[in-house]
């Protein structure tokens, strides 16, 4: 279905519900409708993986499996304003915030974690647009994680803009804020196999 610019100026919430859900891989940038890049395997491979990686996380906080205290959900609309819809590749919330994930979307509450995994032709709406919109929205942690240089960067929300707190390449064993309480295998991201410590 092609999408025509809209006549009035600035696209919304309304009008990426307009195209049907089956063929609805947009977000609103700015005001801008567009079209997310269709993934490589190895884009959808480092997506799983890093969904995997942070399954301590993914529970109830505390108790046996983990430190928990999370939400993560992949590919999910997220409404931060009108005119600024995204579809993260994965987010997460922690659940103090959000006790219950909605069962439809887009979600309206700001997720506490994004990460973005590049695609070779949408490389500048992840590392310029998005960085920038998620700091205007003050998503507290940011990923951009690069499946082609094998690199895992992240951000940190300050004031005056995102902080990079720690950039990483295969090979390397990091403690990635917010999940810092266990050790990350950037490799596994990559199609590596976890190691144990």
């Amino acid at each position: 279905m092609a999408v025509a610019a809209k006549r009035s100026g600035r696209h919304t919430l309304e009008d990426l519900l307009a195209i049907p859900e089956q063929e609805r891989f947009h977000e609103v940038l700015d005001g801008e409708l567009v079209r997310k890049a269709m993934p490589s395997a190895k884009h959808g491979s480092t997506q799983l993986a890093t969904s995997q990686l942070l399954r301590p996380y993914n529970r109830r906080p505390g108790g046996k499996g983990g430190p928990g205290g999370w939400w993560f959900a992949a590919e999910t609309e997220v409404a931060l304003a009108p005119d600024q819809i995204f579809r993260p590749d994965v987010a997460g919330w922690r659940r103090e915030r959000l006790p219950e994930l909605p069962a439809e979307g887009p979600v309206a509450v700001r997720p506490d974690w994004v990460c973005e995994i590049l695609s070779p032709s949408h490389v500048r709406n992840d590392t310029v647009r998005k960085l920038r919109a998620y700091h205007h929205h003050q998503i507290p942690h940011y990923w951009i994680i690069d499946p082609v240089e094998e690199t895992l960067t992240v951000h940190r929300f300050t004031e005056g803009g995102y902080l990079l707190v720690l950039a990483a390449e295969r090979g390397e064993r990091v403690r990635a804020e917010p999940f810092d309480a266990i050790d990350l295998q950037v490799g596994v991201l990559f199609g590596d196999d976890e190691e144990d410590a």
